[in-house]
């Protein structure tokens, strides 16, 4: 499994059990609130919209709660106008990042990004210099010992899947972001409770790291990920189970 891919599951499974840290329901109202906006209210014709709600009602975030997000995002009701930026940049080791936000004052939210990167052994790029080195795709981790893995590779030739990774842990299917719904509900079919299942931007390429950049580098991701204005980051960093487990 790829760097990334093994943050965000560790970052997944973080936030189911500790949904009372900082800003995660603040975050998610945004999130709600932003893919409504852009989708519609109907989450099964919004698969954007669906994942925001489900990571909501996981880290027990409530029902009305909810609902008063999607409200605010097809406007009925009044509340704070919220708009989506991307930035870009460096991290340790030359790592690429994508950083999505999600603000109501664009600027301010740049500035902070801007420090908690200087601050981190990192600094932002000009527009468009890391874009070009990740796709949009859809991805499922699977845990090795909890899935038939024949059936996991029948389920990625069915849904024309374009890769399955394999590592000592786990399979991770890379598919078009358009097969969402098919591949969720043939994971469902199948019983399997995935470690991870997102639409995220993959790399075309990854950076390894040594023990020392990989330590700095999950300090950068925490750092942003705990900023109020910061909703996903995407690096192109790879670092070995085996140093993962020890600096995670």
């Amino acid at each position: 499994m790829s760097g990334h891919s093994k943050w965000s599951s560790i970052k997944h499974k973080k936030a189911k059990k500790d949904a009372q840290r900082g800003n995660i329901f603040s975050k998610l109202s945004r999130k709600i609130a932003v893919e409504a906006r852009r989708g519609g209210e109907d989450i099964d014709m919004n698969p954007g919209l669906r994942l925001a709600v489900e990571m909501a009602q996981q880290v027990g975030m409530p029902k009305e709660n909810i609902k008063k997000a999607i409200q605010r995002g097809t406007g009925e009701l009044p509340g704070t106008t919220y708009e989506e930026f991307t930035c870009e940049g460096y991290g340790p080791g030359g790592v690429a990042l994508l950083i999505e936000g999600v603000s109501d004052n664009k600027k301010r939210a740049i500035a902070e990004i801007r420090h908690i990167l200087t601050r981190n052994g990192g600094h932002l790029g000009e527009v468009g210099c890391v874009t070009w080195m990740f796709s949009r795709k859809g991805v499922v981790v699977l845990d090795k010992e909890k899935v038939d893995e024949d059936e996991v590779m029948n389920i990625a030739i069915e849904v024309e899947a374009e890769d399955v990774k394999e590592s000592e842990n786990t399979l991770e299917i890379i598919f078009s972001p358009e097969k969402f719904n098919e591949i969720e509900k043939k994971i469902e079919e199948a019983g399997y409770n995935p470690e991870l299942m997102e639409i995220t931007m993959v790399p075309q390429s990854t950076v390894p790291l040594g023990e020392k950049e990989a330590h700095q580098m999950l300090q950068l991701m925490e750092a942003l990920e705990e900023s109020d204005e910061v909703q996903k980051v995407y690096a192109n960093f790879d670092i070995s189970d085996e140093i993962m487990e020890k600096v995670s």
